[in-house]
């Protein structure tokens, strides 16, 4: 990783992207976003060359699930390794499993302290 991790948000609700954004951009961390799973996988596949540290994504989101696009982006060379966070309000264990099987890394259950998104994002940065 080299200078500024680049974090890719993928998050449909534009107050909880700005909140992500406004939280990470504090830090220094260079913060890309995106809309829904279809644009977030494009950004990723966009950025190959230099891809992101880390990507943060809701769950439920129009167009392309949370899920739908990790499983996408981990088919992706360049993030096979890649930590991928879900931000969600779905805490329950069904869908943690199926999570982890699809290769999301943590899981940030919805609303969070900015404290608590900082300290995981840079856990898994640094």
């Amino acid at each position: 990783m080299s200078g500024t991790p680049r974090i890719l948000i993928v998050e449909d609700s534009t107050m909880v992207r700005i909140t992500v954004k406004r939280t990470l951009a504090a830090v220094d961390f260079e913060v890309d976003e995106a809309r829904d799973g279809m644009e977030g996988l494009a950004k990723a596949r966009d950025a190959q060359g230099e891809p992101y540290d880390l990507v943060l994504t809701d769950l439920n989101m129009p167009n392309m699930d949370g899920l739908s696009m990790i499983q996408e982006i981990r088919q992706i060379p360049a993030y096979v390794e890649t930590p991928i966070v879900m931000l969600t309000t779905e805490s329950g264990e069904e869908k943690k499993s199926i999570g982890h099987e699809s290769g999301v890394s943590a899981w940030l259950v919805k609303p969070f302290e900015p404290d608590e998104l900082v300290e995981m994002v840079g856990g898994m940065l640094f």
